[in-house]
């Protein structure tokens, strides 16, 4: 029994992963408008951060959108199909759970952010 909901569940994420990115695509917002000077400073701002994701993920999508509107290019690691990366998350922010944005700060200390409300607040706060 418990095979067979497994496969329900795995079946039903490969009907619906290719909606959801889809939806993605179509639904996303325009950016923001910033001078060429203020996107500058931003992009620079955005090296040091980096976007633990899984691609079909809603809540990684929610977190996607939020940074394509705010005209943000924050690196995006999927922790679902590189194990580099899933071994990073795991061994940097304690625990293999997305959304997680890395922040690396100027003294070198990394602060690891889960939740999509709480990245997007951040990101919004940073760069609203």
């Amino acid at each position: 029994m418990r095979t067979l909901v497994r496969y329900f569940f795995r079946g039903l994420r490969v009907v619906l992963a290719p909606i959801m990115l889809v939806s993605e695509k179509l639904s996303t917002p325009q950016s923001v408008t910033r001078t060429p000077e203020e996107q500058a400073q931003v992009d620079a701002e955005c090296q040091k951060l980096a976007l633990y994701q899984f691609r079909s993920c809603p809540f990684c999508i929610k977190v996607r959108k939020e940074m394509a509107r705010l005209g943000l290019s924050i690196e995006k690691r999927d922790a679902q199909l590189d194990p580099d990366y899933r071994k990073e998350l795991q061994e940097g922010g304690g625990k293999v759970k997305v959304p997680c944005l890395k922040i690396t700060h100027d003294d070198g200390h990394d602060e690891w952010l889960y939740e999509s409300d709480a990245i997007n607040a951040w990101l919004h706060k940073q760069f609203g």
